[in-house]
């Protein structure tokens, strides 16, 4: 490491680097790599300053470049040559800023404490002029104002190009001991440009990046788009224009060789026997509609018209227009609460009170009857909420989805639609009571249920009773999810995260039942704790240790393969009591209609092949480019069973919403190649019996109710307005799909 001392005279204003004097003005330049006016040390790690003198860029301003070396994390580091640095009344470290190259540029900036704690912030330096860089010096991100991903950066505010960045950790603010920017694993040197670093006291500029942000139909006032609205007028125009394609589409998928329920005609048929099911013929599984006929399901999930709400309460100002009390968009606010003590709201601001449904709102501006009385000249806005048109929102609906090529309703759409009779669905199962329940360590959406507690059982009995009341003879309907994304276990390749469930159940006291079990199985395979402790390489000095509530089980070791060997065995035993009893109840109370799996996030082995046993399809999340990048499909191979992909998705930032989703591609143009190419992979796994995409609408700006989620990831915008290029996209797709499953099912079987 190669250590710079650079001496200057200390201006007045300019941070004091004793730790003992106080900040006293708004913004305080730490250094100033153009012209230094501080003792500080810097210290080079990889990096470099080729230059003596700053240089100056296209837009006439001078920084200094420095140069940062292709190795695992070449560093940049200032320091105080003595004590420390006190910024307590400092509220953000201030970096101007600007990548040194023609692509943007990730930069990791640390803050670090004399005790040891930090605040790290990764920026993505995006190419262009040079920028000012805000990090707080508190852990801060946009879920604190709500959403999971904050408006477009860099911002113009009051003439500067701002960027707001997001921290993580903590560090003790009056003992700052070193600020480091690195740039991690550059493939070949990079050049990052700099001016100044400094502490700014006030978040005025922070709090105005949010203001303003939505306007009256839902939208972001920071970008433009092509299908972005800015009158009533448009929104009537789009519709009409829609209107006459949606007609010659329908025309034309009136002429495919397809079934009543959308199942394909072609090649031999199956036995229809009145309800869905699924036959493997050839080395291929398929779903039958009830005439039988192969069907592979094309879905769509969340269809629905309450998912545009958004919490207001609080964050009035980060919204242009909401209506006033009397005006008749009013009739559009609710109240709600959403902390609900998961992972999923932790961190997150804004998270209840007041919310406002932006996508009812803008369905009220296109499809509100007239008033009675009234001329249909009259603005739709003059009408009472109520006169909302919901019978005609829910055939365009299905004009559409049948239009674009989907034949299934996915998971979380209105049941109304299911109703209708031209589409298949899919329905959950919403399993809640008073039973136990486990932590693993991600717990996202909660902890899991433990299938041993009998009250579980009675929950499960009690919602599928329910569930299967008014369906239970309903042919349009595939069958049932048996949750969504459980916490199987934690992200990542620690086995504290992959035998999540077992640790997290010996932690437990014994009067959960699912511990009750897992001592059991111990207690019959090793009789006492002298077995346990051989087996397991401890010293357990006595059985009831391992009742105590916190006991702590080693980790897998290849000395004693045991301790992995009870893991896994607790773990299939969990797996299997869980999926029995949901198979038990539905077939009791729904035998006509299939188990569709768990919808797998993140899995166990042991998870996935009790569904498997107990559950007519296995059913899995892929965020990927392919479905063969989000599991081993060899190992599913080996299990022989129908696989429904129940969620996949492509979104972009160039749309409104902030987030991308899961899965970002570069542009709005590209989604619709990355959902055909995906369906082409599916179709080539012959176990895959269809795709369903999340989801029909966009997610608010401002972050949905449920988590903050606020992703571009619609068919349709918040304003009803489809996307055009996508849809077209995806319908082609769509149709693509079932002409070459057609192709398959003519050919001669080997």
């Amino acid at each position: 490491m190669i250590r710079r001392t650079l001496p200057c005279r200390t201006l007045p204003l300019l941070l004091s680097l004793s730790f003992s004097t106080p900040l006293l003005a708004a913004n305080h330049m730490l250094f100033s790599f153009v012209r230094p006016t501080s003792v500080v040390d810097v210290a080079t790690d990889n990096t470099g300053m080729p230059q003596y003198n700053a240089e100056q860029t296209a837009e006439g301003e001078v920084l200094r470049r420095v140069v940062f070396n292709p190795v695992e994390r070449p560093t940049l580091r200032l320091s105080p040559q003595q004590g420390a640095w006190d910024w307590s009344s400092g509220q953000f470290l201030t970096l101007r800023l600007q990548s040194g190259m023609d692509w943007a540029l990730t930069v990791d900036v640390t803050v670090q404490g004399s005790d040891g704690r930090s605040l790290t912030s990764r920026i993505d330096l995006p190419a262009g002029p040079a920028q000012t860089v805000m990090v707080p010096l508190k852990a801060t991100s946009p879920l604190s104002q709500g959403m999971r991903a904050g408006p477009p950066m860099p911002w113009v505010h009051e003439g500067q190009r701002l960027l707001l960045a997001s921290s993580a950790g903590e560090v003790d603010l009056k003992q700052v001991v070193a600020v480091s920017l690195s740039i991690p694993k550059p493939k070949v040197a990079q050049s990052l440009l700099i001016e100044k670093v400094g502490v700014q006291d006030d978040d005025l500029a922070y709090k105005a990046a949010y203001q303003g942000l939505i306007d009256g139909y839902g939208q972001s006032t920071r970008a433009r788009w092509p299908e972005k609205i800015v009158n009533d007028e448009q929104l009537k125009a789009a519709d009409s224009r829609e209107q006459q394609q949606l007609e010659a589409w329908l025309a034309e998928r009136g002429k495919q060789p397809l079934d009543t329920y959308g199942g394909v005609l072609a090649g031999p048929a199956f036995e229809g026997r009145g309800f869905f099911r699924t036959e493997k013929r050839d080395g291929r599984w398929f779903l039958v509609t009830p005439e039988g006929h192969p069907f592979y399901s094309l879905g769509v999930n969340a269809v629905t018209a309450s998912d545009g709400r958004t919490y207001v309460t609080g964050r009035e100002a980060m919204f242009q227009s909401l209506p006033a009390e009397g005006d008749a968009y009013a009739a559009f606010y609710g109240d709600g609460n959403n902390d609900d003590g998961n992972a999923s709201s932790l961190g997150r601001g804004f998270k209840q009170g007041r919310w406002f449904d932006f996508y009812a709102a803008n369905l009220q501006r296109t499809y509100a009857k007239p008033c009675p009385g009234d001329t249909p000249e009259q603005a739709p806005a003059a009408c009472p909420p109520a006169a909302l048109d919901s019978v005609r929102w829910q055939a365009h609906t299905l004009d559409r989805l049948q239009a674009w090529g989907f034949n299934t309703l996915g998971n979380w759409s209105e049941p109304v639609l299911g109703q209708a009779k031209r589409m298949a669905y899919t329905l959950p199962l919403s399993i809640v009571g008073d039973y136990t329940s486990i932590s693993t360590g991600m717990d996202w959406w909660g902890r899991m249920p433990d299938p041993f507690d009998p009250r579980f059982a009675m929950a499960t009995e009690r919602a599928v009773a329910i569930a299967a009341r008014d369906h239970r003879d309903d042919p349009w309907l595939i069958g049932y999810f048996a949750d969504n994304e459980l916490a199987w276990a934690a992200p990542g390749d620690d086995p504290k995260a992959r035998y999540g469930l077992a640790y997290g159940t010996l932690r437990l006291t014994t009067d959960v039942p699912a511990k009750r079990a897992f001592l059991k199985q111990l207690r019959d395979k090793y009789r006492n704790q002298a077995g346990l402790s051989k087996a397991w390489g401890i010293d357990l000095q006595a059985w009831e240790l391992m009742e105590d509530p916190g006991f702590e089980a080693p980790l897998p070791d290849p000395a004693h393969p045991e301790i992995e060997r009870d893991f896994q065995h607790f773990q299939q035993v969990f797996a299997e009591t869980y999926f029995k009893t949901i198979a038990d109840a539905l077939k009791w109370h729904a035998p006509n209609h299939l188990l569709l799996g768990g919808r797998y996030a993140v899995s166990t082995p042991e998870a996935v092949k009790a569904c498997a046993e107990f559950c007519d399809v296995l059913s899995f999340n892929f965020y990927t480019l392919k479905p063969e990048d989000g599991y081993d499909f060899t190992r599913l191979a080996e299990l022989d069973k129908p696989v429904l992909v129940s969620e996949f998705q492509f979104g972009s930032r160039d749309r409104g919403p902030f987030w991308p989703g899961p899965l970002e591609v570069a542009r709005e143009e590209d989604r619709g190649p990355a959902y055909g190419n995906f369906l082409k992979a599916a179709l080539a796994q012959p176990m895959i019996v269809g795709a369903h995409w999340f989801q029909y609408l966009d997610q608010p700006a401002s972050g949905r109710l449920l988590d903050g989620e606020n992703g571009h990831l619609g068919l349709v915008a918040i304003t009803d307005v489809p996307y055009g290029g996508f849809v077209e996209a995806v319908r082609k797709a769509n149709q693509q799909t079932l002409g070459q499953l057609r192709t398959l099912l003519e050919k001669p079987a080997p």
